[in-house]
This record gives C-alpha cells, structure tokens and sequence, in this order.
C-alpha cells in the first residue's frame, strides 16, 4: 500500500513537472523562439549588409551558435538563475539580492539606479518585440504573393489591438494552449532545418568557432556590424530569469537542453544551408526553407507563436510593474486580477492601453519587421549589461564566491554584452534611438517618482511629533474618547500620524481603540501569512500595527486586521471601524530638492495614482480623508 502511494505520488510529481515544463515552453521562450523569423534575413540584409558566400554564412552562424552558448546557456541558464529571491527572478528581484551586500548607502543607490535603467529597458523591449513579432508573421504573405505587400500593416494592427483587447479578460484560459503551441512550433523548427542541414552537412562546421574567429578577421567592421543582427538570435534571454518565479528553475532549463537550443540551432544552421544552396533565398530565408504547400500554414503558426511572444511580453510588463509599484519605483495604479489560481495573471488597465497606443504607433511609423529590426536590440543588450552587474554583486556578497573568480567570469559576460550593446548602438541614427529615448523617458519617470516620494515624506514628517510623546500627553490629559476604532495609516515608524493630529486638532476626540497602521514593502517577493502582521499594545487603547508584504503580494488591510484576533483587543468588526487617511495637495515650491520640471512630472504622477483605500482594499464607505497643503 504503501508503495504504491509512493508511486502514484511520484507519477503525480513528474506530471506536475512536465506541465510545467510544457507551460515554460509557452511563456518563457516565446520570444527567443520567435528571433528564427528574422535573424538571418537581417544579418544578410540592411542590418548586417553582408554578401552571401560559404565563409560570412559559417561565421554568421558561429557568432549566432556562440552568442546562444555564451549568452544564454552559459550565463542566463546556468549561472543567473541561481540568483533566486525566493523563487523569484527578473532586474527587480535581482537588484533586492545585490543591494543586501556590504557597501551601505552607496552601494544601495548604485543598485536603485541599475534597477531603475533595467526596468526602463525592459518596457523599451516591451514595446518593440510584440511589434517585430507580428510583423515578421505577417510578412510571410508576401513571399507567396506581393498583392499581399498592402495588407501587411493593416492586419498586424489587427492582431496586435485584438490582444491588446482581450487582456482585460484574463489569459488563464488560453494560456493552457501556449504550452502546445509553442511545443508544435518548435518541432517545426527543428525539422525544417533538419530538412535543409541533410542536403549540406556542411554547414555544421559553423559550430567550430574558428569560423567566428575567421570572420572577423576577414571582414573587421562589417562583421561588428552583422553583430547588430546577431543580437537579434538572444533577445528574449532576460525572460528566462523573469519567469523564474512562475515556473522554477528545472522546468526552465530541462526546457531549453531538451528541445529550445537544438530546435534553434538547427533551424538557424538550415537557413544557411539554405542560403549556401540558393543564395537568392536571403529575401526571407525562414519561409522559403519550408516546402511550397507548407507556406500558409507557416504564417499561421507563425503567427500564432508571435502571439503568444507578444502576450508573454505584455503579462511580463504587466507583472514588473507591479512589482515597481510596490517597491516604490511607480506610483500606485490599478491592478485587476483576472485569474483565481494562475500566479501572476494581473491586469493593469492605463498600462494596457498605453501599451497599445505605443505599439500601434511603432508599427505605423516603422512599417516593417526590417526597420523594426534596426531598433530591436539596444534595450535587450543594456538590459543583459546591467543583469551582468548586479548578478556579480549577488556572486560575491551572498554567494560568497571569491572575487578574483567572479571577476573573471562576469567581465567575460560583460565583454560580450558590451560587444553586442557596441553592434546595436551603430543602429541607433536608423532607429535605435527610439528604445533609448523611450527608455530615457521611462528612467525620468522612475528616478523622479522615487526622488520625489522621499522629498515628501521629509516635508511632512521632518518636524513631526513622535507617536510616543502624542501618546503621553494623551494620557496624562484624556481627550472625550467616543465608542469604536480607528484606522490611522502612516507610512513614518515613528512620527504620530498626521491624520490623528488633525483628527485631535478640529474633532477635538479619539476612538476608544486607536491603530496606528504600517504598510511596509519587503525586498522578497513573498511574506509568509505568519510573519506579515506585528502587534505592540501601547498605553491608553493605542496599538502599532505593521504588516508586511512582498513585492509580489497583494495588499489587503481589512483580511489583515481580521488576522489580528485578540491582539488588538476585541475582534474587529468593519462596521464599528473608521479609517483615517491623510491625502496631500501638492503645490510646486521653487525649493532645490526637485528641478522644476521634476516638480510638475511628481505630482502629475501623484495625481493619476490610485487612492491609497482602494490599494489596500479598505471599504470606501469606511475611510475619512483629512488633506494636507505640502509644498514638494
């Protein structure tokens, strides 16, 4: 009996992984998948601008072979995912690790500001991936026929508004089939260069790396320029860390050994195959290595794995800006659940539809995946840039590894990040400034949002009274206390909160129980339920209340309270409780702490956040506002 719990536990267990590793397929590697579309035709065409021949076809596919050992496996797959925050990846995750070493203030800025330029990054890849995506898709029509050259765009927008359309419903139904999809497009993959690599087994001495060697030797400024497009064979590599959370690390890399590096491989080695066979096929190698039956169910596959690229893009956009917002980085915006069960299934609304508007015009402005492709890239390479140094951060303070070994490993990583950022900066007059001034802008934001909070919370509490002294007084001269409890949120630990003091100065009573409340943000993704709620009983009816929260939590002060039993007195009843909230109006002020153009971007951003009730989930019915005038 025993035994064969046992065995239906582990049968259990190894269905539960594979599930997960067929989910990792769907989301984790959409777009890294989706760069066989477009990154020979690039290397070959106005990115990379090189003439086909026998020797630039084996070096551009051992630059594409390497940057997928080096870049990928090698730093991402094998040595990044171990710098877990408690099962959670990504630039944020990453930067809560690194900041935890020896270095104080300094080093704590010095992380805030990569983190900041990473997440930046991020929404410049955000923007243009799902354009590039669905554009490549699309494009196929053309090689069957140019009368479809005119419909291109149109019926990328489509596709593009419609999935921007559908997010308000959630994805968990139709992110089951991301798995399988993903899983088919892959197996196509592999065969059709498979197909192509049987009539020219010698395109295999690509993997040498000679031919890389060879080929900058042989082309020098040229070949740093085909870089450019060879950047395109790993973009999407951040998103094995991103997900980390979602998945675990094993599904993810079982993922990538067992089917996502040899699908890659050899469909980019069958393209060149390709290439060295009929050199004419640089038009669009990627649909001309299928048979001519096969055309238009590669555009529909094709397209339906862009989709899913694209959907991976935007819930991951989705997810870093929840985790931004609860970290400080970004004022607070509505987030919806849409899923029960699913991790991570939120939706944003203004974040959405931001999103789409950028989109639709990227796509308008550029026109196609091909001058898509010269701003594809910059972002991808400054954020694995930036990824490298706060892994070697994480490398010697926690992992302990000694410092000249670290060194040598993560500058190999940076050298080659750099490189690659270098070969994608030479695009930026095509177009490759626009993810950098998006990222710029992006970066403004973050910076002045953050800045501009602590501003804030200095003109406020600068001269504040200490809770402590405000309790003493109280109880040594009672003011009329009436029946009932209330809520004080503050976000000082030690000052009395402002809305008590105004209570006190124009109602001129206190509740019979008063709770001086603390929302507080750990550097983890995750509180556990038993450690998120802190209780100090003080004199006179007042309590401290803190409650902690990961930055991949979702805030819920009334479930929290009820937690609260007896600690604070009797249980709490929402009917007999009063929250007392302080909301400030903000007015420029001409001080140095902010530039005047900062001044004006916080407190627009302040006004389009969302009340800080409904972040918390606190009934509407039950919260009294007091405002404050604060000079920022």
């Amino acid at each position: 009996m025993a035994q064969a719990q046992a065995i239906e536990a582990g049968i259990e267990g190894g269905s539960r992984f594979a599930g997960l590793t067929i989910a990792a397929i769907g989301v984790v590697y959409g777009d890294i998948g989706t760069s066989p579309l477009y990154m020979m035709r690039e290397a070959f065409g106005d990115t990379g601008g090189l003439r086909v021949t026998d020797a630039t076809v084996l070096g551009v596919l051992s630059l594409a072979f390497w940057a997928l050992v080096i870049v990928v496996t090698v730093k991402y797959v094998v040595v990044v995912l171990n710098a877990d925050n408690r099962g959670e990846g990504g630039v944020l995750a990453l930067a809560a690790l690194a900041q935890r070493g020896p270095g104080g203030d300094r080093r704590r800025r010095i992380v805030v500001v990569l983190a900041m330029a990473g997440a930046a990054l991020f929404y410049g890849d955000g923007v243009i991936t799902p354009s590039i995506s669905v554009l490549s898709a699309v494009e196929g029509l053309k090689v069957a026929t140019p009368l479809f050259e005119p419909y291109v765009v149109p019926l990328a927008l489509v596709i593009l508004i419609g999935l921007f359309v559908v997010q308000r419903r959630g994805t968990a139904g139709v992110g089951r089939l991301f798995g399988p999809v993903m899983c088919l497009w892959f197996v196509v993959l592999a065969l059709l260069g498979l197909t192509e690599i049987i009539h020219n087994p010698g395109v295999l001495r690509a993997l040498n790396p000679a031919h890389a060697a060879a080929f900058f030797a042989a082309h020098g400024g040229i070949a740093f320029v085909a870089l450019g497009a060879i950047v395109l064979a790993v973009t999407g590599a951040e998103a094995l860390y991103a997900d980390m959370g979602h998945f675990g690390r094993s599904p993810i890399r079982i993922a990538w050994f067992g089917l996502i590096l040899p699908a890659l491989v050899l469909n980019y080695f069958g393209q060149g195959a390709l290439l060295l066979r009929r050199p004419e096929a640089v038009e669009n190698p990627f649909y001309l290595i299928a048979p001519d039956w096969a055309l238009y169910p590669m555009v529909l596959l094709a397209t339906c794995a862009t989709v899913i690229a694209s959907q991976a893009v935007i819930s991951g956009a989705f997810s870093l800006t929840r985790q931004a917002v609860q970290l400080g980085y970004l004022p607070r915006l509505e987030i919806r659940h849409t899923s029960a069960s699913e991790i991570g299934q939120v939706y944003l609304p203004h974040l959405n539809w931001l999103l789409m508007v950028v989109v639709v015009a990227v796509v308008v402005g550029f026109g196609s995946s091909s001058n898509l492709a010269s701003a594809y890239g910059i972002a991808v390479t400054g954020a694995m840039a930036i990824d490298s140094v706060l892994a070697l951060a994480v490398a010697v303070a926690l992992w302990k590894w000694r410092p000249w070994a670290a060194g040598l490993l993560f500058a190999g990583f940076l050298t080659v990040d750099l490189a690659l950022f270098g070969a994608t900066a030479l695009k930026i007059p095509t177009g490759g400034w626009f993810p950098i001034l998006l990222a710029a802008v992006l970066f403004a934001l973050l910076s002045t949002w953050r800045r501009g909070r602590r501003v804030l919370f200095e003109r406020l509490y600068d001269d504040a009274v200490s809770l402590s002294s405000i309790i003493e007084r109280l109880v040594r001269r009672p003011p009329q206390r009436v029946p009932g409890t209330a809520v004080f949120l503050t976000s000082s630990l030690q000052a009395a909160p402002l809305a008590m003091l105004h209570n006190l100065k124009h109602n001129k009573v206190l509740h019979e129980r008063i709770v001086v409340l603390t929302v507080i943000t750990e550097d983890v993704p995750h509180v556990p339920e038993a450690e998120r709620l802190r209780v100090e009983a003080m004199e006179g009816g007042f309590y401290r209340v803190l409650l902690h929260y990961g930055f991949m939590d979702t805030p819920d002060v009334p479930a929290a309270l009820a937690r609260c039993g007896t600690l604070c007195g009797p249980a709490f009843n929402m009917m007999d409780t009063s929250f007392f909230v302080n909301r400030e109006r903000l007015i420029p002020s001409g001080r140095p702490d902010l530039s005047p153009w900062q001044e004006q971007i916080f407190i627009a951003l302040s006004h389009a956040a969302q009340d800080a009730t409904e972040f918390f989930q606190i009934p509407a019915n039950r919260v009294v506002e007091l405002g404050t005038r604060v000079e920022i």
